[in-house]
């Protein structure tokens, strides 16, 4: 059974990522975890004393996030009749990133499906703060759905890659999963600047042919174009319903694409965008 953490801050953006969640692994064994986290105020002062009144600020604030739970869990019963698909909720008083790591620690799930941005996010901004954190942060998959994008079979995954990366199962699976159940095609994009590929490149492009094979796949190289102009370029040649990438910390891919461009690309980025960590 594959366990999915939902988390949510009840807004729009929130609710949009569970319905595509939903659907994304309708008919499939799923155990969903509906997340909502919080830290009064109070909490974030070094040396704070409590006192009943401020003691129940926390009680409210905590029955608050667990009744909207409880609200969200109803709509989603009445919304989406799924006999394959149970359901558990968590209230925390924590930040979303260290909750993330305790439920992970824990096992909770095996992805995380989540809004771009919350309830205050930046209009125009596609990736906020608490979305940055978890992606750069998660040691599982995190699939981020931006605002407003209805759900769509991804039957076109774009996949783009350096061949940087001696890649293992835990990486490929997600991807192979998703293009198994959807009857996807997975479009391997090569951004280069160099005359061709070393030995280790060629290598590790052929344990992705090995991986995929029976799952219908191109290879494309692209010279000459920083990753965020390869991306969008692709995307206005080819209609793209999912984008996936593996979050290599020591590769130039990481330097390059989460340090400088993660808010760049968001401004153009308008499809689901899955990031798998490059290790547990």
């Amino acid at each position: 059974m594959k366990k999915v953490l939902l988390p949510t801050d009840f807004s729009e953006n929130s609710w949009n990522a569970i319905q595509y969640a939903l659907q994304l692994f309708k008919d499939q064994e799923c155990h969903f975890v509906l997340l909502n986290t919080y830290t009064p105020i109070i909490y974030q002062v070094e040396y704070w004393q409590p006192s009943s009144a401020q003691l129940g600020i926390v009680d409210a604030l905590k029955k608050t996030s667990k009744n909207r739970l409880d609200e969200l869990h109803e709509k989603i019963i009445l919304g989406f009749k799924d006999p394959k698909h149970t359901f558990s909720q968590i209230s925390s008083i924590n930040n979303l990133t260290s909750e993330i790591d305790n439920l992970y620690s824990n096992s909770i799930m095996d992805i995380i499906v989540m809004g771009t941005k919350g309830a205050s996010g930046v209009a125009g901004v596609l990736f906020g703060s608490n979305t940055i954190h978890v992606i750069k942060n998660a040691k599982c998959p995190v699939l981020a759905i931006p605002s407003g994008f209805d759900f769509e079979n991804p039957h076109e995954i774009l996949f783009p890659t350096d061949y940087e990366i001696e890649y293992k199962n835990t990486q490929l699976n997600p991807i192979i999963e998703i293009a198994k159940k959807h009857i996807s095609r997975i479009n391997i994009l090569h951004v280069f600047a160099g005359n061709g590929l070393t030995k280790t490149q060629e290598k590790n492009k052929s344990i992705l042919e090995t991986s995929m094979k029976g799952i219908a796949h191109l290879f494309h190289d692209v010279k000459n174009q920083n990753v965020p102009e390869a991306i969008t370029n692709f995307q206005l040649k080819s209609r793209v319903n999912l984008l996936i990438m593996i979050n290599n910390k020591r590769s130039f891919f990481e330097n390059l694409f989460f340090k400088s461009t993660i808010n760049h690309i968001g401004f153009h980025l308008n499809i689901p965008f899955m990031v798998i960590p490059s290790r547990k």
